[in-house]
């Protein structure tokens, strides 16, 4: 029966997480309407053209980079097992304690390589088309470029075949990344003590918003997209934003409404500020 299931889920693996993104999209942008956190500043239909653009121009590219590879993370995961590569095979633990491991160690190395884009230069580069957006919701968690996207599916596939997890292990992964960044990008008002509560494990939407702030060392804070506990374990947190979630002012602070424009977007990383 189980061997059953989890076949069924790998054939339908990119339907379950489609079907799960579009739901939790449609979701979380409608609480928006009904319970914003922040007066939104720009016009939303050319913003969510814009952002909805990068996801288009991402899922081209991971497609293309799947021809060439020709394994993404899933495939990666599945090939490990195939060949006994990867520490797990090697250790042969029960398969629950894989799957919880493999996604703190993958939830992680998003944390560290999020930290390290804004340490690099270069990498600051394509990371800060992601900051650009003057105004955050549910479509900035889709805005990234895509050179950014190859380069982390990239560390993924390396990670996945350094580990060797379960593929299941890696699609619990992507929906919960996928999830978390819709979530935590949203502009939803969730009540104080409902937040204290759910930032003591996941980040919230206030926490992750303070990573979005023009002021340098709020930017360089609150790195997480799932679990909050790697910047309270490395001294990264910070709780509120020092002018308020109202008054902070949210993207670079060079810009101007040109974000809301694609190619002015797709360029940014050559811009030399």
């Amino acid at each position: 029966m189980y061997s059953q299931a989890y076949g069924r889920l790998m054939e339908n693996e990119t339907l379950i997480r489609l079907s799960i993104f579009i739901g939790l999209f449609a979701i979380l942008a409608t609480i928006e309407v009904f319970a914003p956190r922040r007066v939104l500043s720009q016009n939303k239909a050319k913003r969510w053209m814009t952002n909805w653009a990068f996801t288009i121009a991402n899922t081209i590219t991971l497609n293309a980079l799947a021809i060439a590879l020709p394994l993404l993370a899933v495939g990666a995961a599945i090939d490990a097992n195939m060949n006994g590569w990867g520490f797990f095979p090697v250790l042969g633990w029960p398969s629950w304690v894989e799957v919880i491991l493999a996604i703190l160690i993958l939830d992680f190395a998003i944390w560290l390589q999020h930290l390290i884009t804004h340490k690099v230069p270069i990498l600051w580069r394509l990371h800060r088309v992601h900051h650009a957006d003057v105004d955050i919701d549910v479509t900035t968690a889709i805005r990234f470029h895509p050179v950014e996207i190859a380069l982390s599916m990239g560390l993924k596939i390396g990670l996945v075949y350094l580990l060797g997890p379960a593929a299941l292990a890696v699609i619990l992964f992507e929906i919960i990344l996928n999830g978390t960044a819709m979530f935590n990008h949203s502009n939803i008002k969730l009540p104080l003590w409902l937040d204290a509560i759910l930032r003591r494990i996941i980040v919230t939407p206030d926490m992750h918003r303070v990573h979005h702030s023009v002021d340098r060392a709020e930017h360089d804070s609150n790195y997480g997209f799932a679990l909050s506990i790697w910047d309270q374990l490395f001294g990264t947190y910070i709780p509120q934003p020092a002018d308020g979630h109202n008054r902070m002012k949210i993207g670079l602070e060079w810009q101007d409404e040109r974000p809301t424009k694609l190619g002015w977007s797709m360029a940014l990383p050559f811009f030399k500020k």
